[in-house]
């Protein structure tokens, strides 16, 4: 990612109306999914300056691991207090084999150039331990591509079918996939696709001071996806997808266990 947008991301996180709503979806449909007892060992891939963790550690008891490839991500997780934190590539992840019982990547992937993701997910993959779940987000679409987009260095989006595919041919099995930030699309579509263009203005940073009256607004739209996707309700198309996916067990622990994280319902789908 641009390594100035950590920067901008430090200075805003905390209150944006995205941030808040997207991050508040995650840690919801987690807790959900996994269930009782909380994870034990959790591993974030591509934390940037630690926002989503501050929130993660404040949620959950677990021993909290933290990595990223940038330096400017690293020295914000600092900031924030966070010192258990690698500098890494999420291809190469220097952890031993089934290591972690939850692992946690959000918008890293789409950083990747196109057929690198398969590394990462196999990584992801080999540090989970068995039964450990996965929870994925991404940037969705290219019709979506934005002026932000660019300046943040995006270099791929995903469709649903697209992702389920390849998390499945790294040996995860599906517990739930569903676009998000859907109730905002037309808006989207009209700011990248048409106003944009018209201005033919530079790549530049999206994240910018809104004010109070607008940020409830789009604040409020995302909490009212929140509620209906912990209902059980999935989303045909959205700007972003989330996807929890679970590593399997060996075949004889899985005809034996009788307990583990609780799935999530299989959702109806929102038209």
């Amino acid at each position: 990612m641009n390594p100035a947008e950590f920067d901008n991301i430090a200075k805003i996180e905390d209150s944006f109306w995205w941030f808040d709503g997207m991050h508040r979806i995650v840690l919801r449909l987690m807790k959900q999914v996994w269930g009782s007892p909380e994870p034990a060992r959790i591993l974030e891939v591509g934390c940037g300056g630690g926002g989503f963790a501050t929130r993660l550690s404040s949620q959950f008891s677990g021993t909290l691991h933290l990595c990223d490839v940038a330096a400017e991500a690293v020295r914000h997780a600092h900031d924030r207090g966070f010192l258990d934190i690698v500098q890494t590539d999420a291809r190469y992840l220097p952890f031993s084999d089934a290591s972690y019982d939850c692992l946690l990547s959000l918008d890293v992937l789409v950083h990747l150039p196109p057929g690198a993701e398969t590394e990462a997910l196999e990584e992801f993959g080999r540090v989970l331990k068995p039964g450990g779940l996965l929870v994925l987000r991404v940037s969705a679409l290219n019709m979506l591509r934005s002026r932000h987009s660019e300046f943040t260095f995006e270099r791929q989006r995903f469709t649903r079918q697209r992702l389920l595919a390849e998390v499945r041919d790294c040996g995860l099995e599906q517990v739930r996939c569903t676009y998000l930030n859907t109730f905002l699309l037309p808006l989207a579509l009209f700011k990248f696709r048409i106003w944009e263009p018209l201005l033919r203005r530079p790549p530049a940073s999206g994240l910018a001071a809104v004010p109070p009256w607008l940020g409830g607004v789009l604040r409020r739209a995302l909490y009212a996806e929140c509620r209906l996707l912990t209902a059980g309700w999935n989303f045909p198309v959205g700007q972003s997808l989330l996807l929890l996916a679970r590593k399997p067990l060996p075949v004889l622990m899985n005809s034996l266990a009788s307990v583990g994280p609780a799935s999530a319902r299989s959702g109806r789908t929102l038209n």
